[in-house]
């Protein structure tokens, strides 16, 4: 048994994604108290998967902060999931357009995972991907 870590991002226009595995939800991280890019015509056309956003965000924001924080919270979590043998949990990450900074958070959160607990499996959705200005 392992535990697997389903990471989405989305936009707070749409729901918040359901928890399919049953256990009813999990951690929902709000992203829009930090700078948006997509405000910038510059990057309006880009996702967080891309490197203009990618380098406003880390350099132009608190995003590296924030990405700490929830690193450091999911952790606490993890650590006790994993001890007491729990199989799933989940992680949203939520910004006005589900394109910028909750894509880039998902993303780095689930990097950063995977470094830290190579044996757990983690799995991202972006759940607004069709409408990306991109």
């Amino acid at each position: 048994m392992s535990l697997t870590i389903a990471i989405n991002s989305f936009s707070y226009k749409q729901d918040i994604p359901n928890d399919s595995s049953g256990n009813g939800g999990g951690f929902v991280f709000d992203c829009r108290g930090i700078e948006n890019p997509g405000r910038q015509d510059a990057y309006k056309r880009y996702s967080g998967l891309d490197r203009p956003v990618i380098d406003f965000l880390e350099n132009m924001t608190t995003m590296p902060e924030f990405i700490d924080y929830v690193i450091n919270l999911l952790s606490l979590s993890i650590d006790n999931y994993l001890e007491r043998g729990f199989e799933n949990l989940q992680v949203n990450f939520g910004c006005t357009g589900g394109q910028h900074r909750s894509v880039y958070s998902a993303e780095q959160t689930a990097k950063l995972l995977r470094e830290k607990y190579p044996d757990i499996k983690v799995k991202i959705r972006h759940t607004n991907y069709k409408n990306w200005r991109v």
